[in-house]
């Protein structure tokens, strides 16, 4: 048995710009659609463990997805994407099969970037498992590729890859970003009351449309100030001008995020996309937060994590 390991950090988005149309005409390449926006990477990760095993029963040569231990296979639509495509690559697998266990830190479907850090992981894992020898260039835009074609997200990708809070600059593949440095004693705080379908939301065109507004105004706000305060009200500006919680009905987050922003905290907002928050605080406003969260319990799950400003991906061969 061949097996390998990738572990790839969540990521949180604040705000976005939805880039898949250019002069009034949609995008037809995969590769140049995408968003322009900011958000970071969290200590938190998803581990993917990718093996490749003999099979001696010729009938049992269907390959396998697991994310959190449950078996999804076609319905893990990113990652079957990608195993679809990196099998056409390599076919030399008569008598074997492959199995893929993603497995997350923080909840799926709730704005974490489970989905990118599941794409890249899937990928890399593959590239090694397969021996395609492919660049790292292509690891990337085949993860990118996968995501905007199953419309599970549309710049995660290139924020994971790029590590720490960075601002994506152009949309699509290959990535432009630049980097904020945020200070080294801030603590990060999220809760979760669920899911919400990034697909769902892509495919609103009210929505699609106030999203474009609000975030290439807070895209331009931020570039003229890039520091992590303003990244945050930004993000929270953003919010409130796209009507995200307005249009989906998100009251429970919209209470949340306005008890929370009276606080002494650096401020608060809303992942993009999920039905939870982040909280940027120190170790002074850290128990008023938690305190305030509790509140909200057991709708709301709560994870404490911080910023990896790292843009190197951990593959372990085993």
């Amino acid at each position: 048995m061949k097996k390998v390991m990738i572990k790839i950090p969540h990521r949180i988005s604040g705000f976005f710009e939805i880039v898949d149309e250019f002069d009034g005409m949609k995008i037809s390449d995969p590769e140049r659609i995408g968003s322009r926006g900011a958000g970071f990477n969290l200590n938190s990760f998803g581990i993917t463990e990718i093996r490749l095993e003999e099979v001696n029963d010729s009938g049992n040569l269907n390959h396998e997805i697991y994310i959190n231990k449950e078996l999804l296979n076609e319905r893990a639509e990113t990652s079957y994407y990608i195993l679809k495509y990196c099998l056409k690559l390599n076919k030399g697998l008569d008598g074997h099969k492959i199995k893929i266990f993603h497995d997350f830190d923080l909840p799926v479907g709730c704005g974490f970037g489970a989905s990118g850090s599941g794409a890249l992981g899937c990928v890399y894992g593959l590239n090694y498992i397969l021996n395609l020898n492919l660049q790292l260039s292509d690891l990337g835009r085949i993860a990118h590729i996968a995501e905007v074609i199953n419309r599970t997200g549309l710049g995660t990708v290139c924020g994971q890859l790029g590590g720490g809070l960075s601002i994506l600059l152009e949309p699509g593949y290959p990535c432009s970003y630049e980097k904020i440095k945020p200070p080294n004693d801030l603590i990060v705080i999220c809760g979760s009351f669920g899911t919400i379908h990034t697909k769902s939301i892509l495919n609103d065109p009210k929505l699609n449309v106030m999203i474009k507004n609000a975030g290439r105004k807070a895209l331009s706000n931020l570039l003229k100030n890039p520091n992590l305060k303003n990244f945050t009200k930004l993000s929270y500006k953003f919010v409130k001008e796209s009507r995200i919680l307005k249009i989906l009905n998100l009251s429970e987050i919209e209470e949340l995020l306005y008890d929370l922003n009276k606080l002494n905290i650096i401020g608060a907002s809303m992942n993009q996309l999920g039905r939870s928050v982040f909280i940027f605080c120190d170790k002074d406003s850290e128990n008023e937060v938690q305190d305030l969260l509790t509140s909200y319990k057991p709708n709301l799950k709560t994870f404490k994590s911080s910023i990896n400003e790292s843009d190197k991906i951990l593959i372990k061969r085993m």
